[in-house]
């Protein structure tokens, strides 16, 4: 049997990720596993601050390695809405799928600030309830962590420059 493959992303905050993740996920058939509503389902009313989340996203590793290792086993492409937005974040994706052999993607959305806090505006007004965590401030604190990939790190690397 055919592995599936592994799709993620790379991008500041408010480049576009989830969007994009969702529009992949259709296109390849394949399951969408999304940080966001898995934390937002766990753990509500605890991620009140990015220490928070950091804690709460790394309690979820193990288990979402074991759940997309078995559904790419079975010949499931996964499309992981998990920001793999550090070195450190892309060598996780990376032991993910060299453990069993799967093919991986990284998909690195390219933005500019101005873009990303217009999107993360935007977010605010859509979604509420995110208004505490998307806002500028957190934007630049998240930002100075952000490292873009190099081709050497991942197998295959996708670069969408994102514009207005």
């Amino acid at each position: 049997m055919q592995l599936g493959k592994l799709i993620y992303f790379c991008g500041k905050m408010g480049a576009g990720k989830s969007t994009e993740s969702k529009k992949v996920a259709v296109s390849i058939n394949g399951v969408l596993i999304s940080e966001d509503d898995w934390l937002s389902a766990l753990y509500p009313e605890q991620i009140l601050s990015f220490d928070d989340y950091i804690q709460y996203s790394n309690l979820l590793k193990p288990l979402i390695k074991t759940h997309v290792q078995h559904l790419l086993r079975i010949g499931t492409n996964v499309v992981l809405d998990f920001p793999a937005n550090t070195k450190k974040q892309r060598q996780w994706f990376k032991q993910l799928t060299t453990e069993i052999s799967a093919d991986s993607e990284l998909i690195y959305l390219e933005a500019e600030n101005e873009l990303c806090l217009t999107h993360i505006a935007q977010r605010r007004i859509e979604q509420p309830s995110r208004s505490a965590f998307d806002t500028e401030e957190v934007f630049h604190h998240v930002n100075q962590y952000f490292e873009a990939p190099t081709p050497n790190e991942v197998y295959s690397l996708t670069v969408i420059k994102q514009t207005c």
